[in-house]
Formats: structure tokens, C-alpha cells, sequence
């Protein structure tokens, strides 16, 4: 059943609140609702690919500015310059002489789907600048500052437009919607649509969920929020010249509705508080299950990163589903079960998946640091929860026989402490991985560096109780469905990291840790807290200090 819209009257004494009960509650927290939308979320359309809402105030964009490198910051002021002075140089206004007296606390960008921009090569893109003091506002729409170019003023249905005429392909389109916003857009189309959506009501703030799901993660000192359409999103995908997906996968895909991230600033990095949720007839449900968080205590505290999950075996099972949507899947769940089965023999859901279905671990660790004679510099470490230990231990037998039989591998067991622990010996003598279980229930793998004696016994510093992992990785979701760290200096040095984003490397210098938290609200609904440790630049701190002290003392 989709979401029905609730809307309720403003309280004005908050004392009348006081023993007023449940009813007053619910009509506080749907008004709180009203209020919550980013602004400008009323005048996009809905087909909308992306948008991305910005505070305007200095101050937050100054302590933005205290982090990362001169290289970060520099890449920061140039993408935000060029996309702002994108559309105000055609009319020949400067942000903060003509904009920044009138505007309002944030800002909207959208990115609209390629239809809409057919004669231009970039991306359709449509900016909302909310009116806070319309006299300064009008002011500055009635002074058209350009007189190289062109302006036309145009009527669409009661909302004068003005645009641009040159001789390139860059032709601008503005107009005011009831002295509230200021639009502007690349594209005539673009400017139409957003007036047709302002007037007729149908815009993103009612697509199904996006109310209710803003709610969750919104939060009133925010700098920025971040909005994806994903069936939007797909469909475009699905007509790219060369379309990878199959379309039975993306009907699938197209059940998620969008996903949505509120940004905060704070001290030592940037918050990210997200939510991913579903259609409400969507015949796809997720299941309620957060019954992770035990493992990271079984961690030595020099771990440079880990994930965990509550389910391994259910995680596989939504892989699968989703993979087929995605041309981006870099290991096709059908690829990874031929592999396993040529490699091995044996069958990767029946032999192996199958009694992995309780919380997992995955995580890399480093060799002693002593201990430089070491083959392998780090360790890929491996623990799975099971209730089936039985099964566990019938896998493990299988596969060691293929080991020995195929690879000439040899396996020994030794005892750390009361444990018994087997290592698999490669033909040529390295101890390639030490396989036990950690109690009665978990068992590990550790390939790579032989590290096991620092999992066994528990060690009693352990990564859950390092200062890096408590500050990183959020702590609000509890009980929670996985968690995701990365120590970003250290793994980047210890580890040839694969090319994920243009100027990674950049970013990577910046960035300190990497937390992540997940849980499933519902059967429709995740929440993903991510935190992100960033360096910081001290002169920088110190000049906005000098900068707010010469202000106080003016």
C-alpha cells in the first residue's frame, strides 16, 4: 500500500505539548515531516536522476574547507565554482554579490534523465535557489546585468522565463515560481517541466516512501542530502548503447525506489546517515535480521579492515538476485559457482554455502611487523558463525582432499593452546592458510600470513576496543545487520588498492578511516550510518579562527 501523505497544523506554545499524550505526539512528529523535505524538493520533477541539496551558509563550507589536502581542496573549489558559475555568469551575476544577500539556507541541484538535453551533450541539470528576502531578490531579477548576450522573456502558463541566445550550445533558462524560488536550467524543456511540476503538485516530494524515508535521516544542521531515483536510474541504464543487464534482473532492480543520504559536518570528518527503501508494491520484502556485531572483538587491534555481515548465506542469496540487474557486478554469481566447481569438485551451495547461515567476517590483517622473513605481508581472514558444525567440518574434509589429491598440498595439525588448528602446506613449503574453530560455532580460515596464534586465543586488545575503530564506525544502529572498517592510511601503504574512482589516490591521502554501520528497519526499508576520518589542515584551522575573531572584534 503506497504511503498516504499526512499533513498537520503548526503548534505554536509548546506548553500545550505537556500531558497532551499521544495525539498531540503524532501530529507533532507528521509536521516535523513537513519541514524535514530539502527545499526545492516541491519543484522537481520526479523522474529526476539525482539531486543533491547544499547548505548555504559560509560557515559550514569554511569548516568543509579545514579538511583534506591542498590538492582535495583545490578539486572541492573547482567543481563547486564551475557548477555554480555554470549558470550565473549567463546572466552575468556573481554568487556573492547578487545571490548570497537573498538566498535561502540550501540549495537544490537535479540531474535530469538525457531526454530532456538532446542538443547538448552535457547532462540536464536544473538548479532551485530558495528566496529568503524577496526585496533583494526582485531587485536583482530586474537588473539584468548582461549586454553581450541576448535575453528573451517568454510567458508558460502564467510564469515569465527568460533566456539566453547565443551562438553556442549553451543557452540559459530562468524563471521565479510565486516569488519562492528561482530556477534555472541549460535546457528550455527542463524549466517547463519544473514549472509543470510546481503547479500540478506531482514532484519528487511525492514519490511514494520519500517523505517517510527523508524523516528518518534528516537532521536540521545538515550540509548537504543526497537523493537517488533508482528506477529512474535503471531505466535510463536499460537504454544505453551497449546494455549489459538482462531485463528480467532489472524488473527486479527496479522494485528498490531510491535511496537517500543526509551529510552532517562534524569535528574530525564528514556523517553520512542513509536509508535505501523499496516500492510499496514491491513483491521483494527484505528480512528483519540484525545479528551481527560479535566478531570484531576476535580482531587484533592492528586489523586494517573488516566487514561483517549477520547472514552470509542469505547475503549470497540477495547477491544473486541482484546481480543479474547490475552491469556493473564484477563477479557473476554463475561465473564464481563454475570456478569453485572447477577448481574444486564441489558444489558451492550445497557443499559450502549451506551452513553458512548465521553472522560472518571477513578481514585483513597484518604480519608482525618483527616478523620480516614472512612470505605474505598480510593475512585474509575469514570467520563464519555456523549451526550446523558438522556440516562445516564435512566441507573442510572435502576440500582438503581436493587439496592434496589435485594440488599436492599437505595439511598438519598443531595445537595453539587448548585449540587444534590445521595448516594447509603448498607443495613448495609456505604455509599458505591455517583454517580451527574459535569456539564451538565459529570457524576461521586465515590465508596468507600465519597469524592465527593472534586469533587464538581471543586477543584481549582487540580491534572492537581500539580508539580508531570507536570513532569511526557509527555506534547508533543497534542491534545492526554488519559493519564496515577501513583503516585508510596504513591499508593504502600495505595494500595495491584497485582503481575504483578517478583521483582516488588523491582522495585516499585525505581520508583517515572509513566506518560503516547497517540495519534492516523493516521489510522495506535499510539504514547504512557511514562516517568518513579526514585529515585536516591545520593552517586552515587556524586561519577561520583569526577569521571569526576579527569578525567578533568588527
Amino acid at each position: 500500500m503506497p504511503e498516504k501523505s499526512k499533513k498537520s497544523l503548526p503548534i505554536l506554545v509548546a506548553g500545550c505539548l505537556i500531558g497532551i499524550g499521544a495525539v498531540t505526539y503524532w501530529i507533532l512528529t507528521q509536521q516535523d515531516r513537513l519541514t524535514e523535505i530539502p527545499v526545492g524538493a516541491n519543484v522537481v520533477p520526479q523522474d529526476a536522476l539525482l539531486t543533491i541539496s547544499v547548505s548555504t551558509d559560509e560557515k559550514q563550507w569554511q569548516q568543509l574547507r579545514q579538511f583534506g589536502t591542498v590538492q582535495t581542496r583545490a578539486e572541492l573549489e573547482k567543481n563547486v565554482t564551475q557548477l555554480r558559475d555554470r549558470f550565473l555568469t549567463a546572466y552575468g551575476y556573481n554568487y556573492q554579490q547578487d545571490v548570497q544577500p537573498w538566498i535561502g539556507k540550501e540549495a537544490m541541484i537535479a540531474f535530469l534523465p538525457p531526454e530532456f538535453n538532446a542538443t547538448n551533450q552535457n547532462q540536464a541539470v536544473l538548479m532551485i535557489l530558495p528566496i529568503a528576502n524577496q526585496t533583494a531578490a526582485r531587485k536583482i531579477w530586474e537588473t539584468p546585468r548582461l549586454q553581450q548576450t541576448k535575453l528573451i522573456s517568454r510567458n508558460y502558463k502564467g510564469t515569465q522565463i527568460q533566456e539566453t541566445q547565443s551562438t553556442g550550445n549553451a543557452n540559459y533558462s530562468a524563471a521565479v515560481l510565486d516569488q519562492r524560488f528561482v530556477v534555472v536550467s541549460d535546457n528550455p524543456q527542463v524549466t517547463e517541466k519544473a514549472i509543470d511540476t510546481y503547479q500540478s503538485g506531482m514532484s519528487l516530494a511525492q514519490i511514494p516512501g520519500y517523505t517517510a524515508a527523508i524523516s528518518k535521516i534528516t537532521q536540521q544542521n545538515r550540509f548537504a542530502q543526497v537523493y537517488i531515483n533508482i528506477p529512474a536510474a535503471v531505466r535510463v541504464a536499460s537504454t544505453s548503447p551497449t546494455p549489459t543487464a538482462i531485463p528480467q534482473g532489472l524488473a527486479r532492480l527496479q522494485e528498490n525506489q531510491g535511496l537517500a543520504s543526509t551529510i552532517t559536518i562534524e569535528p574530525e570528518g564528514l556523517r553520512l546517515r542513509s536509508i535505501s527503501w523499496l516500492k510499496p508494491n514491491s513483491q521483494r520484502v527484505h528480512r528483519v535480521e540484525n545479528s551481527a556485531g560479535q566478531m570484531q572483538r576476535r580482531l587484533p587491534a592492528e586489523t586494517l579492515m573488516m566487514l561483517s555481515g549477520g547472514n552470509f548465506q542469505q547475503l549470497w542469496q540477495d547477491y544473486t538476485l541482484t546481480s543479474q540487474s547490475n552491469p556493473l557486478t564484477p563477479f557473476p554469481p554463475e561465473n564464481l559457482r563454475a570456478g569453485f566447481k572447477s577448481l574444486t569438485g564441489l558444489d558451492l551451495d550445497r557443499d559450502l554455502l549451506s551452513w553458512m547461515n548465521r553472522e560472518f567476517l571477513i578481514a585483513v590483517v597484518p604480519a608482525p611487523a618483527q616478523d620480516a622473513q614472512q612470505d605474505f605481508a598480510l593475512s585474509l581472514v575469514l570467520m563464519i558463525e555456523t549451526s550446523d558444525r558438522a556440516a562445516a567440518n564435512k566441507s573442510f574434509q572435502q576440500l582438503e582432499q581436493v587439496l592434496q589429491s589435485r594440488y599436492q598440498f599437505k595439511t598438519q595439525e598443531t595445537q595453539l593452546g587448548n585449540n587444534t588448528v590445521t595448516n594447509w602446506i603448498a607443495p613448495f613449503g609456505t604455509l599458505t592458510a591455517t583454517r580451527g574453530w574459535l569456539d564451538k560455532n565459529v570457524a576461521f580460515i586465515a590465508l596468507g600470513a600465519p597469524i592465527a596464534d593472534r586469533l587464538l586465543p581471543q586477543p584481549a586488545t582487540n580491534l572492537s576496543n581500539t580508539a580508531e575503530f570507536q570513532n569511526t564506525v557509527p555506534s547508533e544502529l543497534n542491534p545492526n545487520n554488519g559493519q564496515f572498517f577501513l583503516n585508510v592510511n596504513p591499508t593504502f601503504k600495505a595494500l595495491p588498492l584497485p582503481q575504483f574512482l578517478p583521483g582516488q589516490r588523491t582522495l585516499l591521502e585525505a581520508t583517515r578511516a572509513i566506518g560503516g554501520t547497517a540495519a534492516v528497519s523493516d521489510e522495506r526499508t535499510i539504514r547504512y550510518d557511514i562516517f568518513v576520518s579526514l585529515e585536516k589542515d591545520e593552517s586552515q584551522i587556524e586561519g577561520s579562527k583569526e577569521s571569526n575573531s576579527s569578525m567578533a572584534t568588527n
